[in-house]
This record gives C-alpha cells, structure tokens and sequence, in this order.
C-alpha cells in the first residue's frame, strides 16, 4: 500500500548533511510507490532544491521564515507541527541527530502521533513498516511494526545506504504561523572534532586515558587528517580535560558508526563501547593486552599508542599517494 512519507531535510554551514540523503533513500522504501516529500527550513532553503530532487523527492517544501534560519525548538516544533497537518503525511522521517533528536519527540507529543527513535533499520513487510533499534546500550535489538496510523522516526546516522533517484520535484513555498518565541539565538560558537561532523564520520580516531594531555591528541588529529576522518573520546579523557566533551563517544556523549573505528589508549568501558560498538571495523591500541576494547575490536595492536599511531600515519600516507 502507497503512502505519503515526509522528510525533514537538514543542513549545516550551507550544506545539506548526509543523513538527509539517507533518511531520503529510506523515504523512498517505505513510500512503495507512493509520494516523498522533502521539507528544507530556513533562509536560502531554495539553494538546496536541486540536489534534493536527484534522490527522488516528489514535492519539496521550502520554509524560509527568518525564525527558521538558526534552530530554536520553539520555531521549528511549531512549523514542522503545521507542515505535518498540511501534507497529511503517513510517516515522517528525520535523523537522529541533535535536531531531530529534539524536535521529533516534541511534533509527535503535540501532534499525539507515534515515535520510534534510533532506528538503524527500516523495512516494508507485508505492507507494514518494520523499524529496527538498538536497545540496552547496544546489547539487543527491538522491532517495531506499525499496523496503521500515522508515525515519527529518527534514524542513525551511516546506517543506510544512499541512493541517487533524479526528479522532477514540484516545490511549493509554505509559510508556517510561528509565535511566542521563548528563544533567540544571538551567536553560534561551535566547537567540533576538525571539519569532519563526528556523527556522520566515516572514519574516527578516538582517544582515552592513555593519551595522558591535551597534546596527546595532536598525532590522533593527524592520524584522522590523513585519512578524512574526525576525532573522538572516551569519557575519561573528557572529564580528564584532555578535550572537549564535544567530542565524547559513549553511553553519555555520542552514538557513531563509522566504517572504521581506531580506538587509541581507549580500555573499552561498557559505556564507550555503548557508544561505537556497532561500527563496521574496530580497530584498539592499547599497551594493556587484557584490556577489554580488544574483546570488541576486529583487530588488535599491542603498544604504546604514541609509536603506533604515527607509524600508521606514515603509511597511511604512502598508501594514499599510491592509490
């Protein structure tokens, strides 16, 4: 049976994120033939039309009211409440990352509608939406199948493949009430792991006790330069003030799922590993062969991360000269 998905499209520093390519792409399963509807928000939304319709959008929503040009919970519960109403969509489709994470829960209590979060699996079975998550920190795997009504659902990031589907998007300016703004944004100060988003990295070097400072991190950033990646951290070497808790990796900070994982000086708290451990390929360093991140790494290096990590720079680097 066609239905009618809505995605909430996202971007960052002037460019549409991937998860939004993926969270598209898995629009289209569930649609079955049905209409995927892509929702952009903010100033200058217009901008990303085109690329969106290369992956099958069938109408995209342009919502450029000036409160939607920085994201305060208020303005866009309210727009995408009033978006959803609109289009009378069957399921909506966000990621989960910061913003969706936030706003999803808020539209679905409003709305009373149904929400499944961290979803790393989507399937159509029998007509039926099949959504897959991981539950206890990672040790177990929960289905949801809806049966009818309408629904909300983040996905994770890298979990889903990205699949280009040229159309021809009708694109309708939609302009949505907003009032009673609680919040302003007056300044954006960011601070990230280097120019790689850490949730949607395909590659992260990460850090922990072992690097033992601040400067201990220096040969992972390069380690990750080389190879188009971000960086990362245990909880310890955050509340050891090695690095920011930005870039914490855990239970308590960030869930990633990177094609390559290369845990460095990391002991492989239950945690941490709550955090990474579904990443493709893990790779530990740690001078301590019982510590527990070997029993999660697909490969294993006994040693002192500070010999190790830049003769995997060198090579890395000869490898890549010569591909």
């Amino acid at each position: 049976m066609s239905k009618k998905v809505l995605v909430f499209a996202e971007t960052k520093d002037g460019k549409l994120r991937n998860i939004s390519f993926e969270v598209i792409t898995v629009a289209q399963k569930l649609s079955e033939g049905g209409e995927v509807i892509v929702s952009l928000f903010g100033a200058g939304a217009s901008q990303y039309v085109q690329e969106v319709s290369e992956y099958g959008a069938n109408r995209i929503y342009l919502l450029e009211d000036e409160a939607l040009s920085a994201y305060t919970t208020d303005a866009y519960t309210q727009a995408l409440c009033q978006l959803v109403e609109e289009v009378a969509a069957d399921v909506i489709l966000l990621g989960h990352t910061a913003i969706g994470k936030d706003v999803a829960p808020r539209a679905a209590a409003r709305l009373g509608l149904g929400l499944v979060s961290d979803c790393t699996g989507v399937d159509v079975e029998d007509g039926k939406a099949v959504f897959t998550r991981p539950i206890y920190a990672g040790k177990a795997f929960q289905k949801k199948v809806f049966n009818e009504g309408k629904i909300f659902a983040t996905l994770r990031p890298n979990n889903f493949d990205v699949e280009k589907k040229p159309a021809q998007a009708e694109v309708v300016s939609f302009q949505p009430v907003i009032k009673d703004i609680r919040t302003v944004v007056k300044e954006i100060v960011r601070k990230t792991a280097g120019g790689v988003d850490l949730s949607e990295a395909k590659v992260i070097v990460s850090g922990g006790r072992g690097v033992k400072s601040e400067d201990g991190f220096k040969p992972l950033q390069e380690l990750a330069d080389v190879l188009g990646g971000a960086v990362g951290a245990s909880r310890g070497a955050c509340d050891a003030e090695y690095c920011d808790y930005s870039l914490q990796i855990g239970q308590t900070g960030k869930v990633v799922t990177p094609d390559l994982y290369i845990a460095c000086g990391i002991s492989g708290a239950i945690q941490h590993l709550a955090g990474m451990s579904n990443s493709k390929v893990i790779v530990a360093i740690n001078k301590d062969p019982e510590a527990p991140i070997f029993q999660a790494a697909d490969y294993g290096i006994v040693g002192d991360l500070f010999e190790v990590v830049p003769l995997l720079t060198e090579e890395f680097k000869k490898a890549l000269v010569t591909v």
